[in-house]
């Protein structure tokens, strides 16, 4: 919101929201055409072991920025972050002050060993789902609490005019404005999971309605969610808006809403993790081992690339100070990652067209 303005970025998360669903839906049916079980499997059929290979090295580099992402906000929250000079304080650094058992390094190994360790040890995605459902009532409970403080303030009168539209002076704002495609993407990228959800289904035509909703209350938390935090902190909103809830907000019981926001979001974040990292490590898995046979079989090939992959997002986490600069560090690779599982189902749907009606000169490049 604060670089396109509050029309085109709602406009943008619905656009996204029916896009994520097409091309779900494409998957699904090439799923079924092709009678196979995993997104690489569609991808094997349409354009053999390349594609297969990378489409898997695609999910690798999305979901390891992700949970990097991830967990970088989950430190800025407890351990607190400072941007342009100014640090914006944690919730333990607000409770205790500050101390070396709160400082990110140590809260982020606490919460890797206490919290996505065990949960990452799960060998079945069925096996999330109450997390995961806790995690949606959390995300919930973090868009009412700033629904309210920012209808408070409103009748108080202490929210001024918000931007709604994006400011276009020059070529660099110009191009500014695409900086927000990799955040939109990363808020809908759901399709690696998609056919490991529908797998475990004992009705497997339940997919679809379960993908529609998923997406509608999806996009509803984010229209919300932004909505309200650009109309109450205006161009204030950092990268990571939860920081901006350290200070007085000039309403009743600041303090404790502020801690509210930060405690359920944080929360939100941490039960999200083990359902991004599920899919990262059954892919990295197929890209390295393609005839290891199923990975939750192989106790210590899992626990080998588990422990690994954990590992890495959390040195990650500790070296890039913030989500932008996540994103700038990884480069151009994870921005293609991203979209890859936009076009993919289409240039699936075309090259077996192709192939069906006889066209022997098409390659795909």
């Amino acid at each position: 919101m604060k670089v396109m303005g509050l029309i085109p970025g709602i406009l943008m998360i619905v656009f996204m929201a029916f896009l994520t669903e097409s091309s779900i839906e494409m998957l699904l049916r090439f799923s079924r055409a092709g009678k196979t079980v995993s997104y690489g499997g569609v991808m094997g059929d349409a354009f053999g072991k390349v594609g297969r290979v990378l489409l898997q090295v695609c999910v690798v580099i999305n979901n390891i920025g992700v949970l990097v992402v991830y967990m970088i906000i989950i430190g800025d929250v407890i351990s607190g972050t400072s941007s342009s000079g100014v640090h914006h304080s944690g919730i333990m650094e607000g409770w205790f002050g500050v101390h070396w058992w709160n400082g990110r390094a140590f809260v982020l190994l606490v919460t890797t060993l206490v919290i996505f360790a065990p949960l990452a040890c799960f060998k079945r995605i069925d096996s999330l789902s109450f997390t995961s459902a806790l995690s949606v009532a959390l995300a919930v409970i973090f868009v009412i609490i700033t629904a309210g403080i920012t209808i408070v303030k409103l009748i108080n009168g202490s929210i001024g005019s918000p931007k709604l539209f994006p400011d276009v002076s020059g070529f660099a704002s110009f191009w500014n404005l695409f900086t927000v495609v990799p955040i939109l993407v990363t808020a809908y990228i759901c399709h690696y999971n998609v056919h490991t959800i529908d797998n475990e289904l004992e009705d497997s035509t339940q997919i679809q309605s379960i993908v529609r909703a998923s997406l509608g209350l999806c996009s509803t938390v984010y229209i919300t969610t932004s909505f309200f935090g650009f109309l109450l902190f205006g161009e204030s909103t950092l990268d990571d808006v939860l920081a901006n809830f350290d200070s007085n907000l000039g309403i009743p019981y600041s303090s404790i809403l502020n801690d509210a926001v930060r405690v359920s979001y944080a929360i939100h974040l941490m039960l999200v993790f083990p359902i991004i990292f599920y899919a990262l490590r059954l892919n990295l898995d197929n890209l390295l081992f393609p005839s290891g046979g199923p990975l939750a079989l192989n106790n210590c090939r899992f626990a080998s690339i588990t422990v690994v992959l954990i590992s890495l997002i959390y040195m990650g986490a500790n070296f890039i100070p913030s989500i932008w600069d996540a994103f700038n560090s990884l480069g151009q690779l994870p921005q293609s990652a991203l979209a890859s599982s936009f076009r993919l189902p289409l240039l699936s749907r075309i090259h077996m067209a192709l192939r069906q009606s006889g066209t022997r000169s098409y390659q795909f490049s």
